[in-house]
């Protein structure tokens, strides 16, 4: 981990303004390590600037509070909320991602890139690319 932390994925100013609990357990480190390892620094190293995540883990209460899928990665420490700083930077994101072949499960450009989700899943990756 060379670029992110732990406390940064874990991080979140709505768990803060609402009063969640949202501390990993070490099943989630081991995964949000694997995300970072596989996705995230190697993304960061290419890009070349920068990249913020605007969500990585979330426990169940967070992940209701914003109204995540109920079966989100991101409650597994699997997935991140990223961004560049602009659609147009996230545009860049979501295509540097495949580019590179990074080995992701889940690639998402999120309401026409006001961010890019990704997930990992050691050895179970489904490289879906999808539009929401």
């Amino acid at each position: 981990m060379k670029y992110f932390t732990i406390a940064e994925l874990c991080k979140s100013e709505t768990a803060d303004q609402l009063g969640i609990d949202n501390r990993c357990k070490k099943e989630h480190v081991v995964n949000m390590t694997a995300l970072v390892d596989n996705i995230l620094d190697p993304l960061r190293e290419a890009y070349g600037k920068p990249i913020t995540v605007n969500s990585g883990f979330r426990r169940p209460a967070l992940n209701k509070a914003v109204k995540g899928s109920a079966t989100s990665d991101h409650m597994t420490g699997r997935a991140a909320d990223i961004t560049g700083g602009s659609p147009a930077e996230n545009k860049k994101l979501f295509c540097l991602i495949q580019e590179l072949g990074l080995p992701f499960d889940q690639l998402i450009d999120e309401k026409h890139f006001s961010w890019v989700h990704v997930s990992y899943r050691e050895g179970a990756n489904r490289k879906q690319v999808l539009a929401l």
